[in-house]
């Protein structure tokens, strides 16, 4: 076994084990290393996935493919800009900061090999690696009931849906006799070919599936968790939920339904697309009465999983690879909107989007750069917010979608209010007294890496286009 093609994963284990043990013996005003220490694990990590091959080990459990990479360095990238802004922020609020690092660290290694699953049961404890740290690292603020309440509510519902979750997976094992995807796949291919149609079975475990994956997405009807969670939980934990988890649950729903259920795709397109549908409308909508930054993201970040499952529901290479390339997309946006929050949060202690009032005077270049990520975000040209919307779409139309990007397209126009809503306050809302807005070196570093991938997303699509072209090759359409 080349064990080579595990050894990111491995390594990126063993580092969030070396920060547990190193927080023993340092002193309490050393801690802060802990989370330089932690970045430079990701690099390395970063570094040794670039040099590993493809293959397949565990007797096709595990699969290191050209997807697996592409989500792989997404799920880096999200760890590395989430612990770079952490740094100052559990310095001030006084949190330990050694299991911080150390539990995002380990719910990275978990959406990695998430990434790789090729097997239902791997893939299902894979899963529980990602949110079990997840789960305590949003209750991690104990004096704030808000984010105990966070923490619990996370825990509760993400139960249930792993119940729903494992429940589908029984039903399949029970009409295909197996748990290894491309087996699913040769089996329920002869089903189709003999039987015909769709059993109610099957259907059943299809829903089963959507129902699991759907709130690791948090999409409607499973949104309910995703406002109170990121309000409640320590905003870099917010920010890492709205794209690493996402991310991790869109990964798994490709791995499975385009892997083992392409063969009965009409039958769960509709659901998918209708879901799509109700999560860009609602999204949207509900977006528009919210006060608090982090649940106007929040419902934000529901609707941009709508937009993102408008090329999926595509079935087709151009609408894996839209999806693939806008992840990424999204990653810079929404992470550079979460970055400038948490400086704001840090200065002021405030969430609210009226007390952004008048920031421009006090804080112009962090003013200009939350205009940048939140356009982006809307899909204003030239930014990368464009250019992935734009491909969605075009994947959505070449299969006759048109009604879905019609929604897609209107709903964006909504959420264009709300966006300007936050910059109406900053540009011309003024406010008696002006708030110094403090940037450590981790938010500077982060601000930098995401208005860079935003703008050279955005002009240079290219590169980063046949990066995710590459990933969609894994399935056959």
């Amino acid at each position: 076994m080349n064990f080579s093609l595990i050894l990111p994963e491995i390594f990126l284990f063993l580092w969030a084990i070396l920060i547990f043990v190193i927080d023993f013996f340092l002193k309490e005003e050393k801690k802060k290393n802990l989370g330089y220490l932690s970045l430079l694990g990701i690099l390395i990590c970063i570094f040794i996935l670039f040099l590993s091959g493809q293959g397949e080990l565990f007797g096709k459990v595990y699969s290191s493919d050209s997807l697996s990479h592409f989500f792989k360095l997404i799920f880096l990238l999200s760890s590395f800009l989430t612990i770079s802004v952490s740094i100052d922020f559990v310095a001030k609020f006084r949190a330990h900061k050694g299991e911080f690092f150390a539990l995002i660290l380990i719910s990275t290694v978990g959406m990695m090999l998430l990434s790789s699953a090729r097997e239902l049961i791997f893939l299902y404890v894979s899963l529980e690696l990602v949110t079990i740290p997840l789960y305590i690292l949003a209750a991690y603020l104990k004096p704030d009931p808000k984010s105990s309440e966070a923490g619990l509510k996370y825990m509760l519902l993400g139960a249930i849906s792993s119940a729903i979750l494992l429940y589908g997976i029984s039903l399949i094992y029970g009409i295909t006799g197996t748990t290894f995807l491309q087996e699913i796949k040769t089996r329920l291919m002869v089903d189709y070919l003999e039987i015909g149609p769709i059993g109610p079975g099957l259907l059943l475990s299809f829903i089963f599936f959507i129902a699991g994956f759907g709130f690791k997405l948090a999409l409607v009807p499973f949104h309910m968790w995703a406002p109170d969670v990121y309000e409640g939980a320590p905003t870099p934990i917010t920010a890492f939920l709205s794209v690493g988890s996402k991310a991790a649950g869109l990964v798994a729903f490709l791995r499975v339904f385009f892997e083992s259920f392409l063969i009965y795709n009409l039958d769960w397109v509709t659901i998918v697309a209708t879901l799509a549908a109700l999560s860009m409308i609602m999204g949207n909508i509900i977006a528009l009465l919210q006060t608090n930054i982090k649940r106007m993201l929040a419902y934000s970040s529901i609707a941009q999983v709508g937009y993102i499952l408008v090329g999926l529901v595509a079935i087709s290479e151009r609408g894996v690879s839209s999806v693939a390339f806008y992840t990424l997309v999204y990653l810079f946006a929404n992470l550079g909107a979460f970055v400038v929050a948490i400086a704001f949060e840090l200065s002021t202690g405030s969430s609210e989007i009226k007390d952004y009032a008048g920031l421009s005077r006090s804080s112009p270049v962090l003013s200009f750069l939350m205009m940048i990520f939140l356009l982006s975000l809307v899909g204003i040209p030239p930014l990368a917010g464009f250019v992935g919307k734009y491909f969605l779409f075009a994947a959505a139309i070449e299969k006759n979608l048109v009604w879905l990007v019609v929604i897609a397209v209107l709903t964006s126009v909504i959420s264009l209010y709300y966006y300007m809503g936050v910059v109406r306050e900053i540009y011309f809302r003024k406010k008696e007294e002006k708030v110094g807005i403090s940037l450590p070196p981790g938010i500077k570093l982060a601000l930098l890496i995401c208005i860079i991938g935003v703008l050279l997303v955005g002009l240079y699509p290219n590169p980063f286009l046949d990066f995710a072209s590459q990933a969609a090759l894994v399935f056959k359409y």
